[in-house]
């Protein structure tokens, strides 16, 4: 994901730069740089167009043992996310950053690449992992330095990335510290 956000934000400097196109006129804010396209815009647009898909296609949060509360909670974080984005976004036009062309074209393209870098990274690895997609994460997963860094793709062997299983076990050692400081007062 962050990776995606690193060329996201490269993009959007390319652009401002091959457009040259100013902020709005009746700005009183003397700001610095090009305001083709949003980059706030872009970031919100990616953010939550990546995590939308993610939550929709792969993660898993914990059952509250009801369908209905769980699809519930879904929603909400689904509109929570596409509520965050649109306040941002109209930020920037409020504010008088950015005119609202230039925040509705950072939008899509920040959503063009949050979808497009999920399919390729999260979506077509975990499908087909025999892809090229699949055989690249796979590559830098297994990379020498990857290991080294003891980096991990906790989404490709969990649903929740290891959030419940990295929970437990955190939990499991927690108890065991805290009989063993009961036990210490006791005697």
């Amino acid at each position: 994901m962050w990776a995606g956000q690193l060329l996201s934000e490269g993009l959007n400097l390319v652009l401002k730069h091959i457009f040259k196109q100013d902020r709005p006129v009746d700005s009183q804010l003397h700001l610095n740089g090009y305001g083709f396209p949003s980059s706030h815009s872009q970031f919100m647009g990616y953010f939550s167009a990546f995590l939308i898909c993610h939550v929709y296609f792969r993660h898993r949060f914990a059952s509250t043992g009801s369908i209905v509360l769980d699809q519930l909670f879904r929603t909400v974080v689904y509109l929570g996310l596409a509520a965050w984005c649109a306040i941002v976004a109209y930020s920037r036009f409020a504010l008088l950053y950015h005119t609202p062309h230039q925040v509705n074209w950072g939008l899509g393209i920040g959503m063009v690449l949050g979808v497009s870098h999920y399919v390729c990274t999260e979506l077509l690895p975990a499908k087909i992992p025999g892809s090229m997609f699949g055989r690249i994460r796979s590559a830098i997963v297994n990379h020498p330095i990857s290991v080294w860094l003891q980096l991990r793709d906790g989404w490709g062997v969990w649903a929740d990335g290891g959030r419940e299983a990295e929970w437990k076990q955190w939990r499991t050692e927690w108890l065991k510290q805290h009989a063993r400081l009961a036990r210490k007062k006791t005697t």
